[in-house]
């Protein structure tokens, strides 16, 4: 992906968006980033393109006509914790729903291909509420008609939050000991850094063949 294209990305100051912020700014030939986002950015660049509480179709064409550039890809890096939204409802509302809408705003846009931070064990049918509804967002995904689809599914994600998990606090300390006994097809749900994760998906971006896939631990290492 060069400069002469756009990238909507969504959840731009999380753990993994933050990092794949970072990644294309610094890139001589990275794109112009549209980043909805809820609070101003910290950081300011000529290719960043922040869209302050404007989640909607008409901001990001706006911003896409002031750039001169058209729009290559959707990234959405966004996820939340129930215990985060408060409610089965509202984790739902962001990391299925808004997840989906914005992605069908890009894909209206002419965005060829589109990029999620999933989660190892997501599934459309799965009986966990967390992974079920990680599922139907990739399903829903897959339903809009983008040429490619790339799915990264991580397990627990190893970096510093802004915010604070006390359960995935616990899980980062255990990691060391617990990655190496995670062997064979159990391989997939070993911890990986937040680095990787976004090294992986900016590498992504930009690339053919068309289809759909799926990117786990051993995947995500060798393209981060």
């Amino acid at each position: 992906m060069t400069a002469r294209r756009a990238v909507l990305l969504a959840g731009a100051t999380g753990l993994v968006g933050s990092r794949v912020l970072a990644r294309w700014l610094d890139a001589a030939d990275g794109p112009v980033v549209i980043a909805p986002v809820r609070r101003p950015l910290a950081i300011t660049h000529p290719r960043l393109k922040p869209l302050v509480g404007q989640w909607d179709a008409a901001a990001v064409q706006s911003a896409l006509a002031a750039a001169g550039v058209p729009l290559e890809a959707y990234a959405c890096c966004l996820g939340t914790t129930i215990r985060q939204a408060g409610s089965r409802e509202a984790f739902l509302a962001v990391d299925r729903d808004l997840v989906l809408a914005l992605a069908e705003i890009a894909h209206g846009l002419g965005a060829r291909q589109a990029l999620l931070v999933s989660s190892v064990g997501a599934s459309a049918q799965s009986g966990n509420f967390y992974l079920r509804v990680k599922g139907e967002a990739e399903r829903g995904l897959a339903a809009l008609g983008f040429e490619r689809v790339d799915c990264l599914r991580p397990g627990l994600l190893l970096g510093e939050r802004s915010e604070r998990r006390r359960a995935e606090g616990w899980g980062q300390r255990l990691a060391p000991f617990t990655n190496p006994l995670l062997v064979g097809p159990l391989r997939r749900y070993r911890a990986i850094r937040a680095d990787t994760v976004a090294a992986a998906m900016a590498s992504l971006a930009g690339r053919g063949p068309a289809g759909r896939f799926i990117h786990e631990y051993d995947e995500l290492s060798r393209a981060g």
